[in-house]
């Protein structure tokens, strides 16, 4: 029975061997082993992180609190509950740092593969494939907070030393799960953001053919460049190769306005959002090959969070964004599982230990608008408005990639500057804590102690049987 679990790609499906089609349908347990900050609720990156929490009370007892989050967060509780949703896919993103330390490269960390392992034979067991996401990659392979990159520049593309370890890894990787059938298959960079255009497609080339010599069968799975939003310049599909999209509608974002309606001075209703898939995904249709919308989610916080109406219009457009992908035959991982409160389907409980502990911290972090996902910006338009409107004013062409000067003014102010400093803030928070509190800290993550919004999860539920 293991064997004919194998998918592979037949023209636009993902099949079994006996040529049964297997949509993929399920979520991505973003937070995890890529720790992001609107999932867990520290500010600026996962290594400055964990560095303020090694700095404020050694790394040995730093380890306890994070040992005791990772092994809480995604545990066989969650695999049930999310098998009784009727989930046939768990996409699990991973920090190449769980396998590499950057002052060894190359040498790879056996017990990074440890939690990967136990995840895969949860999810086996109740018959769920898994998708392994390589999330953060060494160099960052694009701009931003989520792949744990410190600075505002995608390095990975500009230096071959970090291609040469991501592709070690990736070749460590398929070493280790080239005959584990429940692995879907290898989702190769999560939102590469390639300036020049070109380089990520050499890339996947290159990945391709190497991952192939030791692991012929797996499918791979092909994020577009700009965020998983452009194909241009990929030429042809690769062999057994899916490609991914992300699609976040405007709506959905934390600035997002009514749905249907207006947003950032533009209309969107259903039909927007499919023309806009339709976009996404024309080289696709073009190449005969397979879809996946590898993200996509509405934003709960922000300007909704205390607006009935807008939270409602995110409910709906998860609602017509899933009968979308249903229709068009595309398979699809809902972000994210579970965090803090901003977009997921289980929610850490607001009495647990973390959430009381951290609620100073994080409601400083809000109200400096540090969280980019979260949040709106408008806590801080003192600061904002006229430094960007100075900036406008004096550069007038600038255009930096991807989003403009004022999307590169947040990153540099909110996403970096004031996240730096909080960071320390936050790490220095947990010093005076004993042990068992610590431990009972990352416990907090467990399912037990999580609420479920039963709302969103009747969504999926009818997404899924759809």
């Amino acid at each position: 029975m293991e064997g004919s679990a194998w998918l592979a790609v037949d023209g636009p499906r993902l099949v079994k061997a006996n040529g049964e089609p297997v949509p993929l349908r399920g979520v991505s347990v973003g937070g995890w082993l890529n720790m992001e900050n609107f999932i867990i609720g520290y500010p600026s990156v996962e290594s400055a992180f964990r560095e303020s929490l090694g700095r404020a009370l050694g790394q040995e007892r730093a380890g306890l609190l994070l040992g005791s989050l990772l092994d809480s967060f995604f545990a066989e509780e969650d695999v049930a509950f999310l098998a009784g949703l009727g989930v046939n896919a768990v996409r699990i993103p991973i920090n190449y740092r769980h396998f590499e330390n950057d002052m060894r490269p190359r040498e790879i960390l056996p017990e990074g593969f440890a939690r990967v392992d136990r995840a895969i034979e949860l999810c086996r067991a109740q018959g769920i494939y898994t998708v392994l996401d390589l999330h953060a990659l060494p160099g960052g392979k694009n701009h931003h907070w989520h792949s744990d990159n410190r600075t505002h520049r995608a390095l990975f593309w500009e230096h071959r030393d970090f291609q040469d370890r991501a592709a070690a890894l990736w070749l460590a990787l398929a070493e280790h799960y080239r005959d584990e059938p429940w692995v879907a298959g290898y989702n190769l960079v999560n939102e590469p953001a390639d300036e020049e255009g070109h380089r990520l497609a050499a890339f996947y080339r290159r990945l391709e053919a190497e991952v192939r010599t030791v692991d012929p069968r797996h499918v791979l799975f092909l994020d577009g460049n700009s965020y998983a939003r452009d194909f241009a310049g990929f030429g042809p599909p690769l062999p057994n190769c899916v490609y991914a999209v992300h699609q976040y509608p405007a709506p959905g974002a934390a600035r997002g306005g009514p749905y249907p309606g207006e947003t950032l001075g533009a209309h969107y209703d259903a039909g927007v959002v499919a023309w806009e898939f339709d976009v996404l995904t024309a080289y696709m249709r073009e190449h005969n090959v397979p879809t996946w919308v590898g993200e996509f989610g509405p934003v709960y916080t922000g300007y909704a969070e205390a607006d009935p109406g807008l939270q409602r219009g995110r409910r709906q457009l998860l609602a017509d964004q899933l009968r979308l992908y249903n229709e068009r035959g595309a398979s699809w991982s809902l972000w994210t599982y579970k965090d803090v409160g901003v977009q997921g389907l289980v929610r850490v409980g607001g009495e647990t230990p973390w959430m009381v502990h951290t609620a100073g911290a994080r409601a400083k972090k809000k109200r400096l608008s540090a969280d980019s996902w979260g949040s709106t910006g408008e806590e801080i338009q003192d600061v904002m408005a006229p430094l960007v409107d100075r900036i406008t004013k004096e550069f007038p062409s600038w255009g930096p990639y991807p989003s403009g000067a004022k999307r590169e003014a947040d990153l540099l102010v909110r996403d970096i500057l004031f996240s730096e400093a909080l960071a320390q803030d936050f790490g220095a928070s947990f010093s005076g804590l004993s042990d068992d509190q610590l431990v009972a800290m990352g416990r907090s993550f467990a399912f037990a102690n999580c609420t479920v919004d039963e709302e969103l999860c009747d969504i999926v539920r009818a997404g899924l049987a759809g």
